[in-house]
């Protein structure tokens, strides 16, 4: 083979990169190319922090390459169509890249094999994103798993016989192999979006906020609770945009435990890492969950609707509910991408239980506002609070907004960061309702009548 083209995507750094790997290894040229889709970038404002990150990744990107002796080729164009195009236009046999494993992603790939077959060309892929993919993990009945704790006991039992998965993709010994030239990365401007308040965020660069995590991961199983201290490991959108490797993270957080370095905390950010890959084999195998319930029976629900339910959804957006958690965490998400974990969960049981609003119109929300939106996640989560999903919150267990901020943010810390006009009041007042939209307690009430439907059918 002479030359290869090398289709980055979600998987943005040279280091333990599959697909990187198998074209170097190949013996071909290989040229770097990343795509700003259409598809994806034509439906967002001008003000998107997740562009302005892959801009400033991508220009990272280039300089690591260009010391490698290779360069980055970038357009703006429509995936689907650009691909098969650039691949003729430098002569290249194959191309590669790793496996994305959404519904859209996989209609797009599908498309650009066909493409590339039909001119006598080969489309591989491989897997990068996640330790297990697809049907690696199944019950013993050889079906997806549903239910999460199941799933994550054959999970670490999978890796326990097959510790091999979490060997690093070399890239380094082949580095000679890169096709010389220019990158060619237009400026954002160029792309139609604007520089926004990403560089103030803390955002960071990935290896080195790992690297300052494993020094706190051992409070993380209590830390990570609490939205006003420093208890997450804020990898999230390195894990979406593929700046880590998710084998490096796994094998390093395991080594770590394997000599008692990693606490209590170690084995709970270990969950998390396969709660994302339990949401991602569930989007995999129920494509539905896109646009419905993962259980049918939840879409018989009525939710309020109307102008009404518009103006409670707008206060909900505004961080105008009266709940100051509530508030606080839209607040924080409206102006930093960004939304504690915890807070994701009190926000979006808010939304569909207090408000009794279509938990799709909150999941759209978050989709257009996080830095670190992936469909398998932020469906994941909205179907758990709104009691519709695979392992779903149990419908009559219902956030209750100021215990939820009485237990979680007791001296009231993070809310006094987002609603500074309330830092006069006392630990004790800063969690009570102001002027609030609905009555939680009759919320709740109407909330169980209206999941009835479900039960009693």
């Amino acid at each position: 083979m002479k030359n290869a083209l090398l289709w980055l995507r979600r998987d943005l750094r040279l280091f333990d990169h599959a697909a990187l790997h198998h074209a170097l290894a190949s013996g071909a040229t290989v040229y770097c190319a990343f795509i700003f889709d259409r598809a994806i970038l034509d439906c967002l404002p001008a003000a998107d922090r997740r562009v302005e990150f892959l801009h400033d990744t991508l220009a990272a990107l280039a300089d690591e390459l260009a010391a490698a002796g290779g360069h980055l080729i970038v357009r703006h164009d429509f995936a689907e169509t650009a691909i098969p195009a650039l691949a003729a236009e430098l002569d290249c046999a194959a191309v590669y890249a790793n496996h994305d494993y959404e519904p859209a992603a996989s209609a797009r790939d599908a498309a650009v094999a066909a493409a590339l077959a039909a001119a006598g060309r080969t489309l591989h892929t491989f897997k990068d994103q996640v330790v297990f993919e697809r049907d690696e993990v199944l019950t013993q009945a050889g079906q997806p798993f549903t239910v999460f704790t199941p799933y994550k006991n054959a999970w670490l039992r999978k890796l326990e016989a097959d510790p091999a998965v979490l060997a690093p993709w070399t890239v380094a010994p082949q580095a000679g192999r890169f096709a010389p030239g220019h990158s060619t990365l237009p400026a954002l401007e160029a792309l139609g979006f604007a520089r926004t308040n990403l560089h103030q965020l803390g955002i960071g660069n990935g290896p080195q906020l790992f690297d300052d995590f494993l020094g706190r991961i051992a409070d993380y199983g209590v830390a990570r609770d609490f939205p006003a201290i420093k208890g997450p490991s804020y990898l999230s959108m390195h894990l979406r945009f593929g700046t880590v490797s998710i084998r490096h993270l796994v094998r390093t957080v395991m080594a770590m435990s394997a000599r008692g370095a990693a606490g209590e905390g170690g084995a709970v950010w270990l969950s998390e890492l396969i709660w994302r890959e339990f949401y991602m084999q569930i989007l995999f195998h129920h494509p539905h969950v896109v646009s419905g319930a993962f259980k049918p029976a939840y879409d018989r629900i009525e939710w309020e609707s109307g102008p009404e339910a518009d103006q409670l959804f707008a206060a909900w957006c505004e961080g105008r509910t009266g709940y100051p958690l509530v508030d606080a965490a839209m607040l924080q998400l409206n102006g930093t991408g960004y939304m504690h974990n915890r807070l994701r969960m009190v926000t979006a049981s808010f939304l569909c239980k207090d408000l009794g609003i279509d938990w799709r119109r909150g999941e759209a929300y978050f989709a257009l506002h996080l830095n670190d939106f992936d469909l398998a996640a932020n469906n994941g989560g909205w179907q758990w609070a709104a009691s519709s999903g695979c392992d779903a919150q149990p419908y009559f267990r219902i956030f209750n907004p100021v215990t939820q901020s009485q237990k979680f943010d007791p001296e009231g810390k993070f809310i006094k960061r987002y609603l500074p006009q309330l830092a006069g009041l006392s630990a004790k007042e800063i969690h009570l309702p102001r002027n609030p939209v609905v009555e939680h307690d009759a919320a709740r009430q109407r909330t169980l009548a209206r999941y009835a439907v479900v039960k009693t059918r």
